[in-house]
């Protein structure tokens, strides 16, 4: 058997699209699985569309996720270069164009807009497309290079037959038959002399000895022409594995305005690199097993192309969040830490607490980092809140007990000087000993008083760690001064 060599070949237009991104982990893992080769190729032949620091954008994205290249503009292995443009300068395009020409398998086309406008359009998959005529292959080859000579504006389109049929094999959506009549002359080289991105792919994949194309389906229709190149050139054709579309939660295709439509947009959203990896690779393939947490190498090996769904994959942004929890949960607390430190500053207003110890409650009670903030902000100031609070149920506690439980705790802190996390709770509990009560009757009112929350990441104690005496005190009063005065 043959090598198996994938490649991912992006366009440098901007932030890399969740689907993007699917196909070259799916590219990678395919690759990988089978003990072949991942090659990283850059299309930039699309000039209109290329965007100032897209490039860098590409390479980092493909770092911090682990995608590994084997073969790229910067690990030339004898196939490049690997960056499209570098290829125009090298004529690799243009030769092959030449003989394509030569063997009446594409043509010269000297239309200008004003007669391109005059054609007729046919609606292909929801977009209005121009039919070309064929008008520029009647021309004699005389005419042809006297245009040439002219110096007048030319494209090369490809020669597509008008009847019959063009068969292709997907290894998902199996044997597929097109009617000829459905090919338009696609344009191989445009009037800048750079290729299309439909050329220079074909040209591309042959030369590095592409086994295998993964792709959005979206292309399926572009297919058979591009077959047709393949065989046009005598050249064997890939294996092809086109990827069902990627939906938001409204099964609506996946934008900007979802907010998590490119690997960017969800990082900044406080989810690591290593949680999206895994939630993709679930986003149309399935492993054997009920299993959903899978490090890069993990799913190396588990990876079988042909358990890819070929319905559409929901992008479920709850689902992401729960997966990275629980990549959080078991993260190195340094490294956790790291990451977490700008929120913690942030939430507690830059007050020189124990950060170590915000961390440490937090760490097993978000999903993504910016749910650090709401949860330790009370630190930062003591927010308003209502005197109900101090009634619990479960804890059999009222307004009235509570206020008698702060107002004989107070003066037993104030005398306290260890107020360490294991001191104050050895404190406490004395106090519940002597009242002959059970802990929540004591702790509740005053984890209520330290942090005027319901909820919390940490029980009284903890918190009053961390506030320190004075603060601790301080808020302990607040909270006896606003049931006195309810």
């Amino acid at each position: 058997m043959k090598k198996i060599r994938c490649r991912f070949a992006p366009s440098p237009t901007g932030r890399m699209h969740v689907g993007n991104l699917r196909s070259a982990l799916y590219e990678f893992l395919i690759a990988k699985h089978e003990g072949g080769d991942f090659i990283f190729r850059i299309e930039d032949t699309d000039q209109e569309r290329y965007v100032e620091g897209a490039t860098e954008i590409i390479y980092n994205t493909l770092k911090q996720t682990g995608l590994v290249y084997d073969e790229g503009p910067d690990k030339d292995k004898g196939y490049g270069p690997y960056v499209q443009s570098e290829r125009v300068k090298a004529g690799i395009y243009a030769k092959y164009a030449k003989e394509l020409i030569d063997k009446g398998e594409a043509y010269y086309c000297f239309c200008d807009k004003e007669r391109l406008a005059t054609l007729k359009t046919e609606v292909v998959e929801g977009k209005e497309i121009s039919i070309y005529d064929k008008h520029c292959l009647g021309l004699s080859k005389e005419e042809v290079e006297e245009k040439l000579k002219s110096g007048i504006p030319y494209v090369i389109r490809q020669n597509n037959p008008r009847t019959g049929t063009t068969s292709f094999h997907d290894e998902l959506y199996g044997d597929i038959t097109v009617d000829n009549s459905e090919l338009d002359d696609m344009i191989l080289i445009k009037s800048d002399g750079y290729p299309t991105y439909n050329f220079a792919n074909v040209v591309d994949d042959h030369l590095m000895e592409i086994t295998h194309v993964v792709r959005g389906n979206e292309y399926l229709s572009s297919t058979p022409k591009y077959n047709r190149l393949y065989e046009a050139f005598g050249w064997e054709i890939p294996v092809y594995i086109h990827l069902p579309l990627i939906t938001d939660e409204e099964h609506k295709k996946l934008s900007k305005r979802s907010g998590h439509s490119s690997f960017e947009d969800i990082v900044e959203q406080g989810i690591l690199p290593e949680a999206i990896v895994n939630f993709i690779a679930l986003l149309g393939w399935s492993p054997e097993s009920d299993r959903e947490i899978f490090s890069l190498d993990e799913l190396i090996k588990e990876f079988d192309y042909r358990r890819i769904n070929k319905s559409p994959s929901v992008f479920d942004m709850n689902k992401l969040k729960w997966m990275n929890g629980e990549y959080i949960k078991a993260m190195d607390f340094d490294r956790f830490y790291e990451m977490a430190l700008p929120y913690i500053k942030e939430a507690v207003g830059g007050k020189p607490f124990d950060y170590k110890k915000l961390a440490e409650m937090v760490k097993t009670r978000i999903e993504v980092f910016p749910d650090i903030i709401p949860l330790i902000s009370f630190f930062d100031a003591l927010p308003e809140y209502d005197t109900a609070m101090y009634t619990h149920k479960k804890m059999k506690t009222t307004e009235e007990t509570s206020l008698e439980v702060l107002r004989d705790i107070l003066p037993i802190l104030e005398k306290q000087e260890d107020y360490s996390n294991d001191a104050l709770y050895q404190t406490l509990l004395a106090y519940v000993a002597e009242k002959g009560v059970k802990n929540g009757y004591v702790m509740w009112p005053v984890r209520t008083a330290v942090s005027g929350l319901q909820m919390t990441p940490a029980g009284a104690t903890e918190i009053m760690e961390v506030l320190g005496k004075e603060e601790s005190l301080s808020r302990i009063k607040k909270g006896i001064e606003l049931l006195e005065n309810k």
